[in-house]
Protein backbone atom coordinates (compact mmCIF):
# COMPACT_ATOMS: atom_id res chain seq x y z
CA UNK A 1 0.00 0.00 0.00
CA UNK A 2 1.30 3.47 -0.47
CA UNK A 3 0.44 6.90 1.23
CA UNK A 4 -2.43 9.29 -0.37
CA UNK A 5 -1.89 12.14 -1.93
CA UNK A 6 -3.45 14.51 0.73
CA UNK A 7 -2.07 16.17 3.43
CA UNK A 8 -1.62 13.98 6.89
CA UNK A 9 -1.33 15.91 9.89
CA UNK A 10 2.48 17.30 10.28
CA UNK A 11 2.53 16.16 14.10
CA UNK A 12 0.50 13.62 16.25
CA UNK A 13 0.06 12.93 19.64
CA UNK A 14 -0.43 10.10 21.64
CA UNK A 15 -2.22 10.15 25.07
CA UNK A 16 -2.89 6.80 26.36
CA UNK A 17 -5.37 6.42 29.26
CA UNK A 18 -5.16 3.01 30.77
CA UNK A 19 -8.61 2.76 32.86
CA UNK A 20 -11.53 0.86 32.79
CA UNK A 21 -13.29 2.46 35.42
CA UNK A 22 -16.03 3.62 33.48
CA UNK A 23 -16.74 -0.69 32.52
CA UNK A 24 -18.49 -3.13 33.50
CA UNK A 25 -15.75 -5.97 33.09
CA UNK A 26 -12.30 -5.21 33.63
CA UNK A 27 -9.16 -4.92 30.96
CA UNK A 28 -9.48 -2.01 28.97
CA UNK A 29 -6.90 -0.44 30.86
CA UNK A 30 -4.18 -2.68 29.11
CA UNK A 31 -5.71 -1.07 25.80
CA UNK A 32 -3.01 1.51 25.28
CA UNK A 33 0.02 -0.68 25.76
CA UNK A 34 -1.64 -3.43 23.13
CA UNK A 35 -1.99 -0.61 20.20
CA UNK A 36 1.91 0.46 20.72
CA UNK A 37 2.76 -3.33 20.69
CA UNK A 38 0.66 -3.34 17.80
CA UNK A 39 2.36 -0.66 16.52
CA UNK A 40 0.86 2.31 15.92
CA UNK A 41 4.02 5.02 16.68
CA UNK A 42 5.48 3.11 13.76
CA UNK A 43 2.80 3.00 11.59
CA UNK A 44 2.08 6.97 11.97
CA UNK A 45 5.99 7.60 11.45
CA UNK A 46 5.76 5.76 8.11
CA UNK A 47 3.49 7.84 6.97
CA UNK A 48 5.45 10.67 7.46
CA UNK A 49 4.14 12.35 10.51
CA UNK A 50 6.34 12.98 13.50
CA UNK A 51 4.93 11.33 16.48
CA UNK A 52 5.09 12.07 20.52
CA UNK A 53 4.24 9.38 22.31
CA UNK A 54 3.36 11.84 25.71
CA UNK A 55 2.98 7.99 27.45
CA UNK A 56 0.02 7.34 29.75
CA UNK A 57 -1.92 9.61 32.18
CA UNK A 58 -1.96 8.29 35.53
CA UNK A 59 -5.31 8.59 37.55
CA UNK A 60 -7.35 6.52 40.24
CA UNK A 61 -7.23 2.33 40.13
CA UNK A 62 -10.73 1.03 39.66
CA UNK A 63 -12.73 0.18 43.03
CA UNK A 64 -15.35 -2.12 41.31
CA UNK A 65 -18.04 -0.17 43.90
CA UNK A 66 -21.64 -1.17 43.11
CA UNK A 67 -23.58 1.75 41.51
CA UNK A 68 -24.42 5.00 43.83
CA UNK A 69 -27.50 6.91 42.83
CA UNK A 70 -27.05 5.42 39.05
CA UNK A 71 -23.20 5.13 38.60
CA UNK A 72 -20.74 2.88 39.02
CA UNK A 73 -17.39 4.92 40.57
CA UNK A 74 -18.14 8.63 40.04
CA UNK A 75 -15.48 10.02 41.44
CA UNK A 76 -12.67 7.99 39.82
CA UNK A 77 -14.59 8.43 36.00
CA UNK A 78 -14.53 12.32 36.34
CA UNK A 79 -11.04 12.34 37.78
CA UNK A 80 -9.77 10.65 34.38
CA UNK A 81 -11.84 12.55 32.54
CA UNK A 82 -10.76 15.53 33.67
CA UNK A 83 -6.89 14.42 33.17
CA UNK A 84 -7.98 13.59 29.42
CA UNK A 85 -9.97 16.65 29.19
CA UNK A 86 -6.59 18.58 29.85
CA UNK A 87 -4.17 16.43 27.80
CA UNK A 88 -6.58 16.61 24.56
CA UNK A 89 -6.71 20.46 25.25
CA UNK A 90 -2.98 20.74 25.52
CA UNK A 91 -1.84 18.64 22.63
CA UNK A 92 -4.52 20.40 20.45
CA UNK A 93 -2.68 24.27 21.76
CA UNK A 94 0.49 22.76 20.94
CA UNK A 95 -0.88 22.73 17.04
CA UNK A 96 -0.53 18.65 17.55
CA UNK A 97 -3.76 15.84 16.54
CA UNK A 98 -4.33 13.95 19.17
CA UNK A 99 -5.13 10.52 19.40
CA UNK A 100 -6.74 9.39 22.39
CA UNK A 101 -5.74 5.80 23.06
CA UNK A 102 -8.19 4.33 25.79
CA UNK A 103 -9.52 2.58 28.18
CA UNK A 104 -13.07 2.79 28.30
CA UNK A 105 -15.88 4.62 26.20
CA UNK A 106 -16.65 6.60 29.25
CA UNK A 107 -13.45 9.05 28.59
CA UNK A 108 -15.21 10.17 25.67
CA UNK A 109 -16.28 12.91 28.10
CA UNK A 110 -13.05 14.14 28.68
CA UNK A 111 -11.90 13.77 25.62
CA UNK A 112 -14.64 15.60 23.69
CA UNK A 113 -14.82 18.69 26.44
CA UNK A 114 -10.95 18.97 25.83
CA UNK A 115 -11.59 19.79 21.92
CA UNK A 116 -14.60 21.30 22.86
CA UNK A 117 -12.61 24.00 24.88
CA UNK A 118 -10.02 24.27 22.02
CA UNK A 119 -12.77 24.85 19.39
CA UNK A 120 -14.93 27.38 21.68
CA UNK A 121 -11.30 29.61 22.17
CA UNK A 122 -10.61 28.94 18.25
CA UNK A 123 -13.75 30.40 17.20
CA UNK A 124 -14.60 27.09 15.40
CA UNK A 125 -17.44 24.32 15.23
CA UNK A 126 -17.53 20.68 16.44
CA UNK A 127 -18.60 17.52 15.26
CA UNK A 128 -18.57 14.36 16.87
CA UNK A 129 -18.62 11.10 14.71
CA UNK A 130 -19.02 7.98 16.82
CA UNK A 131 -18.69 4.73 15.69
CA UNK A 132 -19.74 2.45 17.80
CA UNK A 133 -22.18 -0.42 18.32
CA UNK A 134 -24.00 1.56 21.26
CA UNK A 135 -25.29 4.77 21.26
CA UNK A 136 -24.10 5.18 25.00
CA UNK A 137 -26.84 7.72 25.51
CA UNK A 138 -28.23 6.49 29.07
CA UNK A 139 -28.65 8.00 31.98
CA UNK A 140 -29.39 6.78 35.26
CA UNK A 141 -32.80 6.26 34.93
CA UNK A 142 -32.26 4.29 31.91
CA UNK A 143 -29.00 2.43 32.64
CA UNK A 144 -29.48 -1.48 33.68
CA UNK A 145 -26.03 -1.64 34.79
CA UNK A 146 -24.65 2.04 36.17
CA UNK A 147 -21.73 1.74 33.80
CA UNK A 148 -21.06 5.52 32.55
CA UNK A 149 -19.32 3.50 29.78
CA UNK A 150 -22.46 3.67 28.76
CA UNK A 151 -23.42 7.44 29.12
CA UNK A 152 -20.77 9.46 27.36
CA UNK A 153 -22.82 11.62 24.43
CA UNK A 154 -25.72 11.79 27.23
CA UNK A 155 -23.08 13.61 29.46
CA UNK A 156 -21.87 15.56 26.93
CA UNK A 157 -25.54 16.81 26.06
CA UNK A 158 -25.78 17.94 29.52
CA UNK A 159 -27.80 14.64 30.88
CA UNK A 160 -25.71 13.22 33.79
CA UNK A 161 -24.08 14.37 36.47
CA UNK A 162 -22.40 17.73 37.55
CA UNK A 163 -19.00 16.01 38.11
CA UNK A 164 -19.31 15.08 34.53
CA UNK A 165 -21.76 17.50 32.53
CA UNK A 166 -19.36 20.32 33.79
CA UNK A 167 -16.00 19.79 33.01
CA UNK A 168 -16.50 21.43 29.63
CA UNK A 169 -16.54 25.00 28.56
CA UNK A 170 -20.24 24.97 28.66
CA UNK A 171 -23.27 23.15 29.69
CA UNK A 172 -23.86 21.25 27.26
CA UNK A 173 -20.38 20.66 26.55
CA UNK A 174 -21.35 19.49 22.87
CA UNK A 175 -24.84 20.12 20.86
CA UNK A 176 -26.21 16.69 20.65
CA UNK A 177 -27.64 17.55 16.79
CA UNK A 178 -23.77 17.56 15.86
CA UNK A 179 -23.26 13.79 16.57
CA UNK A 180 -23.50 11.59 13.84
CA UNK A 181 -23.39 8.21 15.11
CA UNK A 182 -22.92 5.08 12.77
CA UNK A 183 -23.02 1.02 13.26
CA UNK A 184 -25.38 1.39 15.92
CA UNK A 185 -26.81 -2.07 16.57
CA UNK A 186 -27.99 -2.12 20.37
CA UNK A 187 -29.34 0.75 21.84
CA UNK A 188 -31.95 0.18 25.40
CA UNK A 189 -35.58 0.32 25.27
CA UNK A 190 -35.47 3.71 27.26
CA UNK A 191 -32.31 4.64 25.64
CA UNK A 192 -34.09 5.13 22.07
CA UNK A 193 -36.91 7.85 23.10
CA UNK A 194 -33.76 10.36 24.75
CA UNK A 195 -31.69 9.67 21.56
CA UNK A 196 -34.89 10.75 19.13
CA UNK A 197 -35.48 13.44 21.78
CA UNK A 198 -31.76 14.83 21.39
CA UNK A 199 -31.87 15.06 17.83
CA UNK A 200 -29.06 12.76 17.11
CA UNK A 201 -28.16 11.72 13.59
CA UNK A 202 -27.98 8.03 13.76
CA UNK A 203 -27.15 5.65 11.06
CA UNK A 204 -28.03 2.02 12.58
CA UNK A 205 -26.47 -1.12 10.73
CA UNK A 206 -30.38 -1.81 9.37
CA UNK A 207 -29.03 1.36 6.72
CA UNK A 208 -25.52 -0.08 6.16
CA UNK A 209 -27.08 -2.83 5.21
CA UNK A 210 -29.63 -1.26 3.16
CA UNK A 211 -28.05 1.24 1.35
CA UNK A 212 -24.17 0.34 2.10
CA UNK A 213 -21.50 2.03 3.59
CA UNK A 214 -20.34 4.24 0.87
CA UNK A 215 -23.66 5.53 1.19
CA UNK A 216 -24.07 5.94 4.60
CA UNK A 217 -20.55 7.72 5.26
CA UNK A 218 -21.22 10.03 2.26
CA UNK A 219 -24.52 11.13 4.08
CA UNK A 220 -22.70 11.39 7.57
CA UNK A 221 -19.91 13.07 6.57
CA UNK A 222 -22.30 15.62 4.55
CA UNK A 223 -23.78 16.14 7.81
CA UNK A 224 -20.42 16.52 9.48
CA UNK A 225 -19.28 18.95 6.52
CA UNK A 226 -22.10 21.01 7.61
CA UNK A 227 -21.30 21.71 10.76
CA UNK A 228 -18.08 23.16 9.48
CA UNK A 229 -14.59 23.64 11.65
CA UNK A 230 -13.25 20.58 13.36
CA UNK A 231 -14.47 16.63 13.38
CA UNK A 232 -13.34 14.74 16.18
CA UNK A 233 -13.73 10.85 15.53
CA UNK A 234 -14.87 8.62 18.19
CA UNK A 235 -13.73 4.93 17.44
CA UNK A 236 -15.28 1.93 19.94
CA UNK A 237 -13.66 -1.14 18.79
CA UNK A 238 -17.19 -2.67 19.29
CA UNK A 239 -17.91 -0.63 15.99
CA UNK A 240 -16.99 -3.60 14.08
CA UNK A 241 -18.08 -7.32 14.07
CA UNK A 242 -16.60 -9.25 16.64
CA UNK A 243 -15.61 -12.22 14.25
CA UNK A 244 -12.81 -10.02 13.36
CA UNK A 245 -12.70 -7.86 16.56
CA UNK A 246 -13.20 -9.97 19.60
CA UNK A 247 -10.97 -8.14 21.42
CA UNK A 248 -13.66 -5.72 23.31
CA UNK A 249 -15.81 -6.19 26.38
CA UNK A 250 -18.95 -5.33 25.00
CA UNK A 251 -19.52 -7.62 21.68
CA UNK A 252 -22.49 -7.13 19.89
CA UNK A 253 -22.86 -9.45 16.46
CA UNK A 254 -23.76 -7.96 13.36
CA UNK A 255 -21.49 -5.31 13.00
CA UNK A 256 -19.27 -3.82 9.55
CA UNK A 257 -16.98 -6.48 8.22
CA UNK A 258 -13.13 -5.83 7.29
CA UNK A 259 -14.25 -4.64 3.32
CA UNK A 260 -17.26 -1.91 5.48
CA UNK A 261 -14.67 -0.47 7.96
CA UNK A 262 -12.02 -0.08 6.07
CA UNK A 263 -14.05 1.85 3.12
CA UNK A 264 -15.67 4.06 6.13
CA UNK A 265 -12.08 4.87 7.29
CA UNK A 266 -10.98 5.87 4.16
CA UNK A 267 -13.89 7.71 3.35
CA UNK A 268 -13.22 9.74 6.63
CA UNK A 269 -9.81 10.85 5.38
CA UNK A 270 -10.82 11.73 1.70
CA UNK A 271 -13.52 13.73 3.59
CA UNK A 272 -10.16 16.20 5.07
CA UNK A 273 -12.14 16.50 7.95
CA UNK A 274 -11.12 14.54 11.00
CA UNK A 275 -8.96 16.90 13.30
CA UNK A 276 -8.68 14.52 16.50
CA UNK A 277 -9.29 10.88 17.06
CA UNK A 278 -10.47 7.99 20.29
CA UNK A 279 -9.50 4.53 20.18
CA UNK A 280 -11.92 3.04 22.69
CA UNK A 281 -12.65 -0.33 24.65
CA UNK A 282 -9.67 -2.51 23.34
CA UNK A 283 -9.34 -5.05 26.13
CA UNK A 284 -6.68 -7.65 25.38
CA UNK A 285 -8.11 -9.85 27.85
CA UNK A 286 -10.35 -10.84 25.11
CA UNK A 287 -8.34 -10.46 22.37
CA UNK A 288 -6.47 -13.61 20.54
CA UNK A 289 -2.92 -12.78 20.39
CA UNK A 290 -3.50 -9.02 19.69
CA UNK A 291 -5.34 -9.68 17.01
CA UNK A 292 -7.97 -6.49 17.75
CA UNK A 293 -5.28 -3.95 18.26
CA UNK A 294 -3.54 -5.14 15.16
CA UNK A 295 -6.91 -4.59 13.01
CA UNK A 296 -7.60 -0.94 15.08
CA UNK A 297 -3.52 -0.42 13.71
CA UNK A 298 -4.61 -1.26 10.18
CA UNK A 299 -7.88 0.69 10.11
CA UNK A 300 -6.38 3.73 11.82
CA UNK A 301 -3.67 3.97 8.77
CA UNK A 302 -6.83 4.03 5.86
CA UNK A 303 -8.10 6.95 8.49
CA UNK A 304 -4.59 8.28 8.29
CA UNK A 305 -4.69 7.96 4.35
CA UNK A 306 -2.80 4.27 3.81
CA UNK A 307 -4.61 3.02 0.66
CA UNK A 308 -3.64 0.54 -2.38
CA UNK A 309 -3.15 3.32 -5.11
CA UNK A 310 -3.06 7.14 -4.90
CA UNK A 311 -6.37 8.67 -5.95
CA UNK A 312 -7.24 12.18 -6.35
CA UNK A 313 -10.55 11.90 -3.88
CA UNK A 314 -12.23 14.39 -6.67
CA UNK A 315 -15.29 12.73 -6.14
CA UNK A 316 -15.14 12.80 -2.14
CA UNK A 317 -14.86 15.93 -0.76
CA UNK A 318 -16.87 17.79 1.61
CA UNK A 319 -17.24 21.11 1.75
CA UNK A 320 -16.68 23.53 4.64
Amino acid sequence: MSKSQKTAPERVSLIGAPTDVGAGRRGSSMGPEALRVAGLHKMLRGLGMEVVDRGDLIGPLNPEEKPVNGYRNLKEVAAWNGLVRDAMYEALKDGDFPILMGGDHCLAVGSIAGVAKHCHEAGKSLSVLWLDAHADFNTPDTSPSGNIHGMPIACLAGHGPKELTGLGHAVPILDPTNVIQVGIRSVDAAEKELVAENGLTVYDMRQIDEHGMRRVMDMALAKAAEAGGHMHVSFDVDFLDPSIAPGVPTTVPGGPNYREAQLCMEMIYDSGLTCSLDIMELNPAFDRGNMTAELAVELVSSLFGEQTLARTHSNRKYSL
